[in-house]
């Protein structure tokens, strides 16, 4: 990965599209976004979308933002107005056995590597969120918060969000008991109780220690005493018990 072009500056105050404007005033196009959805989770699909948008009126997607940032049915309604804009789009899917034979993040580089290189589109130019990615044949620049601040990110979140939501939605009509279709297979209390009572469904991801405890595969979590539990924080996918590993934490 590499910087953007000597001379380029990209103003606070540009707007979501201000670095799709900055790389073409250097004549470089077209310019991928790429990002995922689901490397928290502990159970379902590794998804990754890409996405090149216009450049121009055509590209500006009515509503576009981090879709962590969107409702659902705002993140719908930007999908579609991002397939039906975006000069070339692609979507991978990485099984949760996948994500379990590679590790996280070796699984995560390797979903946006592929999601690039379906692009019919060959890009000039990959913009990613947050670290770089090797191997994807082109320039290209990590964007701190690239999905905030990066149009071609943002739709690239929004294409693998949606998707990847999609697809736990289907898992939980096969397996109702963990209610994927509500915390699509991130760590919450009701995701927490469903794996202590019935274990770990076959789309669960075993690389989880909160997964492996549940298998019997790992030793309980400490038992945390009142104070403990009064100052810790609602479970979450970041949420960290006071002693030993995250709930959620992947194990090596």
């Amino acid at each position: 990965m590499s910087s953007l072009p000597r001379g380029s500056t990209v103003r606070r105050d540009a707007g979501l599209y201000g670095y799709e404007r900055a790389l073409r005033r250097h004549g470089i196009e077209p310019i991928a976004g790429v990002d995922e959805a689901g490397r928290g989770a502990c159970a379902g699909p590794l998804v990754a979308g890409a996405a090149i948008l216009p450049p121009g009126k055509a590209g500006i997607v009515p509503g576009l933002a981090d879709s962590k940032l969107l409702t659902e049915k705002a993140r719908e309604r930007c999908y579609d107005q991002v397939v039906k804009r975006a000069l070339s789009w692609s979507v991978v899917v990485l099984p949760h056995d996948e994500c379990d034979r590679l590790g996280m993040h070796v699984a995560n580089v390797e979903a946006l590597r592929r999601a690039v290189a379906l692009l019919d589109l060959p890009p000039a130019y990959v913009l990613t969120d947050g670290f770089p990615v090797d191997g994807l044949g082109v320039s290209g620049l990590a964007v701190w918060k690239g999905d905030r601040v990066a149009a071609c990110i943002a739709a690239a979140s929004v294409l693998a969000k949606v998707t990847r939501d999609r697809i736990m939605r289907d898992l939980d009509t096969d397996w109702p008991a963990y209610d994927f279709k509500t915390h699509k297979g991130y760590i919450t209390d009701v995701h927490t109780a469903a794996l202590l009572e019935h274990g770990p469904s076959p789309v669960h991801r075993m690389r989880f220690v909160n997964v492996r405890r549940a298998a019997g595969l790992e030793p309980p979590a400490p038992v945390q005493n009142d104070r403990e539990l009064a100052l810790s924080p609602s479970a979450g996918p970041s949420t960290r018990m006071s002693r030993g590993p995250s709930m959620g934490e992947e194990t090596r």
